[in-house]
């Protein structure tokens, strides 16, 4: 129950935007990399409102991003996360992007301040995401390592166990991930092995499809690898453009991300 006096909407508004050069969300881990030598910045609104509120904060070598999921608008009660074995979890149990509010927090390190741009360090979130607030870090406060983690204590222990799968690669799957690197710098091996060395079965947070008649294809931002299982091996058989070529003409390349490296490797790997 609520009375008249209760809100049923608020509005937020962004005080600026993150720029990571992380178009996809599969290129945005679900934790920030510490050890990665990686630079965001965080683009203020040229307010002087906002400018001023970041007096005293250069002090702080880490602060807390609030931020919003903004490529989301669904939210489910009951999520699948991507770490661990599939089991659905309670959202509220979870750090999912369907959630009833999309609200995202994350703790960065704050490497500078120069005008309306705060330079942060490994950064999770993909670029463009909208900015509500800025807190600084008090590890004093922020900081109770020794609380319990609930369930990830369990998922905690899974990945510290060997991968149970190993990998292969088809001399075709070897020839498209080499030329990706070279000739675009687009290198997602580290991260789908990750994955499929774990569990390579159907997931659909993990993004993984099964095609039928023993095939998978896992998406990886925007490209897929298709493969299959045998025994403890995952087989890469090819990789794949993620969108059709008709979709790649029709789009300029800030609406699609990889879109001009996806139009060569059209012309250059005719898909199967």
């Amino acid at each position: 129950m609520t009375d008249d006096a209760t809100p049923q909407e608020l509005v937020i508004r962004p005080i600026g935007y993150v720029r990571t050069g992380k178009s996809v969300k599969f290129a945005a881990l679900h934790q920030p990399d510490e050890s990665a030598e990686e630079r965001s910045v965080l683009e203020l609104l040229p307010q002087e409102q906002l400018r001023h509120g970041l007096q005293d904060l250069a002090g702080f070598s880490r602060i807390w991003l609030v931020w919003w999921f903004h490529r989301n608008d669904t939210w489910r009660s009951l999520v699948l996360p991507p770490r661990g074995p599939a089991q659905r979890r309670g959202v509220f149990a979870t750090r999912s992007p369907h959630r009833p509010n999309a609200l995202g927090m994350t703790p960065v390190k704050l490497l500078g301040i120069d005008g309306f741009h705060l330079h942060l360090g490994p950064c999770d979130l993909v670029d463009g995401t909208p900015v509500f607030d800025i807190k600084p870090y008090i590890p004093a406060y922020d900081a109770f390592p020794e609380e319990s983690s609930g369930w990830l204590e369990e998922v905690d222990a899974w990945m510290r166990q060997e991968p149970s799968y190993q990998m292969e690669y088809t001399t075709l799957a070897q020839s498209q991930l080499q030329w990706l690197r070279a000739e675009w710098g687009i290198d997602f091996v580290e991260r789908m092995e990750e994955i499929l060395q774990r569990d390579p079965m159907p997931h659909r947070t993990r993004r993984i499809r099964s095609k039928g008649d023993g095939l998978y294809e896992i998406g990886c931002g925007a490209w897929r690898a298709r493969y299959r299982v045998l025994g403890n091996i995952v087989g890469i058989e090819s990789i794949r453009s993620g969108f059709p070529i008709e979709l790649l003409l029709r789009f300029h390349s800030e609406e699609i991300p990889d879109r001009d490296a996806q139009l060569a490797f059209h012309e250059k790997w005719s898909a199967p």
